[in-house]
């Protein structure tokens, strides 16, 4: 009996212990990206990371959106093999924590307009510095990391390829390999020319090793909202590729995706 309480007690402990990761590495197919999370500044939104993480939910998932000057975005939709693509499986929404600053090379969360607590699954990598614009927005969003060593020039280099509109919702999508003559014949990306995330990977399991860095703080959640609104600009690149999306897929994103990640 003793033996059987002390394990209850040691997974007790377990259980209420924060999550023990701090470095990331996002593999992409044009290389890998760093990244730093704030486990003790954003634990509530880091453990919702990781739970994402450990789930594979980021397996083959897919960078949909790309602003340039703004934002790369991913978190939201897998590719299976073929299109159309899926949308990840959201946990419950996770209580924003707006501490640290949405400059370049941070990672925050997407979420819902108008409702500060909403983030799921997405995410965005600021390619600029989007304090002014984001810091105050919706609450603030929430920044829990910092993209570290060479891991900008993968982002830039993704936010350097051409974009298109793939229709309903997915009007920024960047694509490797890819031309304008390709869209305008109907040809549907496949996975030579999405830029796909094959995994995320925990590298260091210490909670600390943030300590070392030196995040901008949000300091404009007291100011007002800037003029404006958000920093969105819509579609880019060629048209032609409307309709590679099955009927499902739309509807899925004109309920989740239209009211999502508009950062």
């Amino acid at each position: 009996m003793r033996s059987i309480a002390i394990l209850v007690a040691a997974c007790g402990l377990l259980l209420g212990q924060p999550a023990l990761a701090t470095v990331v590495q996002v593999q992409t197919v044009m290389g890998d990206i760093q990244i730093n999370l704030f486990d003790t500044a954003t634990p509530k939104t880091v453990a919702n990371f990781l739970a994402y993480v450990n789930a594979s939910a980021y397996t083959n998932n897919v960078v949909h959106r790309s602003e340039p000057g703004f934002v790369i975005q991913g978190g939201g939709f897998s590719y299976p093999g073929t299109l159309p693509l899926v949308a990840v499986a959201q946990n419950a929404s996770v209580a924003n924590e707006p501490v640290y600053s949405n400059v370049r090379g941070t990672i925050a969360m997407a979420k819902l307009a108008a409702n500060p607590n909403s983030a799921t699954n997405q995410w965005f990598i600021s390619l600029a510095d989007n304090s002014a614009n984001l810091d105050a927005q919706n609450g603030g969003f929430t920044v829990f990391g910092q993209v570290t060593g060479n891991g900008m020039a993968v982002v830039d280099a993704i936010a350097a390829l051409s974009r298109f509109n793939m229709g309903g919702e997915f009007t920024s999508v960047p694509l490797r390999n890819f031309t304008a003559a390709d869209a305008n014949a109907g040809t549907a990306p496949n996975d030579n020319n999405l830029v796909l995330i094959r995994s995320v990977t925990i590298l260091d399991a210490n909670p600390d090793s943030a300590a070392g860095l030196s995040p901008a703080r949000n300091t404009l959640l007291n100011a007002p909202p800037p003029s404006g609104g958000s920093n969105d600009s819509g579609g880019g690149g060629s048209t032609g590729l409307a309709g590679l999306f099955a009927l499902g897929l739309l509807a899925l994103a004109r309920k989740g995706f239209a009211r999502k990640a508009r950062c």
